[in-house]
């Protein structure tokens, strides 16, 4: 077998094998019997009670603080992602510099130019993707803004307190959720780098991202700081 279709499956098996860590992690964290063990989940149910703190008060400015504060972290990850999207389009144009740069290190491969390209416009569509979300949560937060403008006065409508709490706190939490997922692809996409190296490497990589992502999500010090385990 010619030596560079060997290199050339490598290539795609550390694609696919990239894919499937990514969407198979992804699934597994929303499935119904692992999200009430999350991170995210546990801090879900502070923002519910965030809310019914909030419908308690007259004066919610603490409230419109708190949510101007996240919405600032999300529009630097926002913007921050554009300028990574317009880097890599201009790195189209280098692969026989980088390729300099990278045959240096002993067990590294040289990429052709098709495989060049595919890897950059892979790290492209995951910091798009990583920007799509990042910019619905931001838009969430908006409608939160509102939401929270819009709720009665902390002794009008008792009756509704507990089902505007609940409402407000899925929005909220939804977008925490797509923030989360916006981090998740920075996660995958520093694993990408690997794959300008060797694409086992790639697959290394994936494999430890997956590995930290969990870890944090599931088994880290502050999940059992906020479950008081």
């Amino acid at each position: 077998m010619d030596s560079s279709m060997y290199y050339d499956w490598q290539e795609i098996l550390a694609l696919v094998f990239f894919l499937v860590c990514w969407i198979g992690y992804a699934r597994y964290a929303e499935h119904e019997d692992r999200i009430d063990k999350s991170l995210l989940a546990v801090t879900n149910r502070y923002r519910t009670q965030w809310m019914h703190e909030m419908l308690k008060r007259d004066n919610r400015s603490v409230d419109a603080i708190m949510i101007g504060n996240l919405q600032r972290s999300i529009t630097f990850f926002a913007s921050t992602t554009m300028f990574i999207v317009a880097g890599l389009m201009t790195m189209l144009s280098y692969h026989d510099r980088v390729n300099a740069i990278v045959g240096v290190i002993p067990f590294a491969k040289q990429s052709n130019g098709f495989f060049w390209e595919m890897k950059i416009f892979v790290l492209i569509i995951i910091f798009i993707y990583a920007f799509f979300k990042y910019t619905w949560s931001l838009r969430q937060y908006n409608y939160a803004n509102i939401f929270i403008a819009a709720c009665p006065a902390h002794h009008e409508h008792i009756e509704e307190h507990g089902h505007l709490a609940l409402r407000g706190g899925y929005l909220i939490s939804n977008a925490a959720r797509h923030f989360n997922n916006g981090l998740r692809a920075y996660y995958f996409a520093l694993a990408a780098l690997a794959w300008f190296i060797h694409p086992y490497l790639f697959m290394a990589a994936t494999a430890l991202v997956v590995r930290v992502i969990y870890r944090r999500e599931y088994s880290s010090g502050t999940l059992r700081n906020l479950t008081n385990k």
